[in-house]
């Protein structure tokens, strides 16, 4: 089959490779309907997590079962899965608590951007579809596997509510999922920062009220004025850098809570600052599974469409065209084509 390996920064090549196979009784092996390429990919494609040894990359996925083992009983050959990039056996005791994420088995998937894939824990981490679902849908479904699900976990855990104003630090495909959701969570008032056109248009497609294009101080300083020199209710950092985090506590009013998803590079707190923004921290790595089922009820009854933040699509074969693209900014988000 063919998959997807990072050698080097900057260096990501398709190539043959075996087929996964059945390793442990826990395991299944999907037929890839689609995969992508993830902003978290761009960390080590762009040097900033080393590589020691080629990576077999890719961690988004949806598609058909084609094997399980012998203790997999939840998903059968045949159905049509969605599932998160944590592995999770969604029965410890962090996971009955809602953070999959953290669970004590937990695993990382990867190798999904190729033709097939194998998922551990497939019972606690795959959720089956009722029949095949049509083409429009894919995409959407894909992103349901990582980009919508961690979006979504960032407006959960900035406890967005109905009549709420949210800020969304980050105009990458999370940070637009993070619209999506405080959308959908009822917010009155959201604020995306973005530089970037396109960027902006979805934004706004996908609920923005309002749309803030300075950073750093002057950012912050608009995003003030909007709010009345209050601040948000709910902030989004949906980046990962210094700078972000910054501008998420400068915004944050006190009493509200930051949801923060983008994984640090970076980031560093001042114990002092930190104290008095009276502000509460949730995040880290999203707990996909956990919203998973509803998240599909909402696509398949086309009431949100994840989809779009998908603006390049290319075969498989032209992953590393995929990457480089993301990489200077000219797609959002890169499909690749199974």
């Amino acid at each position: 089959m063919l998959g997807t390996k990072l050698y080097a920064p900057g260096d990501v090549r398709i190539e043959e490779m075996p087929e996964p196979t059945i390793l442990k009784p826990t395991d299944a092996i999907i037929k890839l309907a689609a995969t992508c390429v993830c902003g978290s990919d761009l960390w080590p494609y762009r040097g900033l997590n080393q590589v020691e040894a080629p990576l077999n990359m890719g961690h988004e996925y949806c598609g058909t079962v084609v094997e399980v083992g012998s203790a997999v009983t939840s998903v059968k050959p045949g159905q049509f899965v969605v599932g998160s990039f944590c592995l999770s056996d969604n029965t410890c005791p962090h996971c009955r608590f809602g953070f999959q994420s953290s669970c004590m088995q937990r695993e990382f998937m990867t190798g999904a951007q190729a033709e097939y894939a194998r998922v551990q824990l497939a019972d606690g981490t795959l959720v089956a579809l009722d029949e095949q679902p049509v083409a429009d849908l894919i995409p959407s479904l894909l992103a349901a596997s990582d980009v919508l699900g961690t979006g979504w976990y960032a407006a959960d855990a900035a406890r967005v509510q109905p009549g709420c104003t949210a800020v969304v630090v980050g105009d990458g495909a999370v940070g637009l999922m993070g619209v999506l959701a405080a959308k959908q969570m009822g917010a009155e008032r959201i604020i995306a920062m973005s530089r970037h056109k396109a960027r902006q248009d979805l934004a706004l497609e996908y609920g923005a009220t309002d749309i803030v294009a300075a950073r750093g101080d002057e950012g912050i300083a608009k995003i003030k004025q909007l709010t009345n020199q209050i601040g948000a209710d709910a902030v989004l950092e949906c980046v990962g850098t210094a700078d972000s985090m910054k501008q998420a506590l400068a915004v944050a009013r006190p009493g509200s809570m930051i949801g923060y998803v983008g994984v640090p590079h970076g980031v560093q707190f001042d114990g002092q600052k930190l104290f008095f923004t009276q502000a509460g921290m949730l995040g880290g790595p999203a707990p996909v599974r956990r919203f998973l089922p509803h998240l599909l009820d909402l696509i398949l009854s086309r009431k949100i469409n994840p989809g779009k933040v998908f603006d390049l699509t290319v075969p498989l074969s032209d992953v590393a065209e995929g990457y480089k693209a993301m990489d200077e900014r000219r797609a959002i988000k890169t499909l690749l084509q199974v």
